[in-house]
């Protein structure tokens, strides 16, 4: 199984940008899907989960400008980023955990955001 994550790209601070992340199968098992990102010379850290029942949580800098959200029919993941700032720049990958302790990471996506 395989994490497809697409969507980045170039963009203007205040500019908006959706990323998807599609699984090529199923995970047994999954009960959290969510997006990450690594900054240039800094640790990946946790922008967005999506727990099995819906409930999402957001890293503070990206509560109300970020949309975590999915489509369970497709087996896959967004994230809407609205309001983009050039401190998002970065890449986004995508993961999906598992009640057995597995995680999935998918390959991640460039997001660039110009002053």
């Amino acid at each position: 199984v395989q994490l497809q994550a697409s969507g980045g790209g170039l963009v203007q601070a205040g500019g908006s940008l959706r990323l998807s992340c599609a699984a090529s199968g199923k995970i047994s098992g999954v009960n959290a899907r969510g997006w990450y990102r690594q900054a240039p010379g800094k640790e990946r850290e946790l922008v967005a989960i999506i727990l099995n029942n819906g409930i999402t949580n957001y890293e503070d800098s990206v509560k109300g400008r970020f949309t975590i959200s999915r489509d369970i029919a497709k087996n896959t993941v967004y994230l809407q980023m609205s309001s983009l700032k050039p401190e998002d720049t970065a890449v986004y990958f995508c993961n999906s955990k598992t009640v057995y302790g597995g995680i999935y990471w998918g390959q991640g996506t460039l997001v660039t955001v110009s002053s």
